[in-house]
């Protein structure tokens, strides 16, 4: 039977890969991807307790907050592909490194 462990354990592999190209890509697409498989590796989380609850007492909070992580996400997610756009029409890249530049 599968259970809550197995749920945390694949959702804690999510966020170490979405961690690790994060840290280790240049690539402000990558970043991005990355950082929504870590997001969805938190909805696991919510979702894993929301189905096995600790104390026996099934509850909504986690279907809920998974709902609203889903819609930063999108939210990040057009923001974020905005932001690339507009520094790849003006550097003609999008690596990461490039992109610094533009805090000054």
């Amino acid at each position: 039977m599968i259970g809550a462990p197995h749920f945390l354990v694949v959702a804690a592999l999510l966020f170490g890969l979405g961690l690790l190209g994060v840290l280790v890509r240049r690539n402000a697409l990558v970043v991005f991807m990355s950082i929504e498989l870590m997001l969805n590796a938190a909805n696991l989380t919510f979702l894993a307790f929301a189905r096995f609850p600790v104390r026996g007492r099934p509850s909504l909070d986690g279907h809920a907050i998974a709902f609203f992580v889903v819609a930063v996400a999108a939210a990040e997610a057009s923001v974020g592909l905005a932001v690339v756009i507009a520094a790849f029409r003006s550097r003609g890249s999008i690596n990461v490194d490039e992109l610094r530049a533009l805090r000054n």
